[in-house]
């Protein structure tokens, strides 16, 4: 009998001179620490409160105004058939889907590693901006005591009624959705990759099967 001949390309598993693996330095550079990603969702969420009072001022500029009189017992609109109060709304809904695809787009060029801690501080952000900006609008437009008003300016004057939402809910989600899209998007498309794994040029050989040799001829 014959001992099976080990391959002369691979040396036996047992063999010292057999180089091992190096081990894999771990990646600089990776995701932040939980801390830190919070940190960074704060900032987000007092940015975008910071951005609701611009939008409040926005909106209290370019929603259209209802106009309202009164005839010394009862308030009316001076067009009944206008669209002012459903631009009001569609102002707001306007002016927040833009702050939140620009917060969104501002959040992913400052931080391009994104992470939910990021993406939260944007809806939470989104959403209290939107209620300053409500409140900013309602505060400095006009007198919300239209009665008040009415009395105050006499009858067959027109006057302007105050800054409403009729659609509070869908405009206050408005912003916080859009945040949350639009860096979803962004971060699908030109986010980090995982880095594809390195070929060291090492080539495995699987070794040759074990043959026995043929029987000797019996004479």
């Amino acid at each position: 009998m014959t001992a099976p001949l080990t391959p002369p390309h691979q040396p036996p598993p047992h063999d010292s001179a057999w180089p091992a693996p190096e081990p894999v330095p771990p990646a600089s550079g990776g995701a932040p620490s939980t801390a830190t990603e919070l940190r960074q969702s704060a900032v987000v969420v007092a940015a975008s409160v910071a951005g609701g009072l611009l939008l409040g001022l926005l909106w209290l500029w370019l929603a259209p105004r209802v106009t309202l009189f009164s005839d010394g017992k009862a308030v009316y609109l001076k067009n009944s058939e206008g669209e002012s109060a459903i631009g009001m709304d569609g102002t707001f809904v306007l002016l927040a889907l833009g702050f939140g695809a620009l917060a969104a787009a501002l959040v992913f060029l400052i931080h391009r590693h994104g992470g939910i801690a990021l993406v939260l501080g944007l809806a939470a952000g989104g959403v209290l901006g939107s209620l300053l900006a409500w409140g900013v609008g309602v505060w400095f437009g006009p007198d919300r005591d239209v009665v008040g008003h009415a009395k105050a300016v006499g009858p067959d004057v027109v006057f302007e009624a105050p800054l409403e939402l009729k659609m509070g809910a869908a405009a206050l989600l408005a912003w916080p959705i859009a945040a949350m899209l639009v860096h979803l998007g962004l971060t699908a498309l030109f986010g980090p990759r995982d880095p594809e794994p390195e070929d060291d040029g090492t080539t495995w050989t699987e070794p040759a099967p074990h043959q026995t040799p043929p029987a000797a001829p019996q004479g």
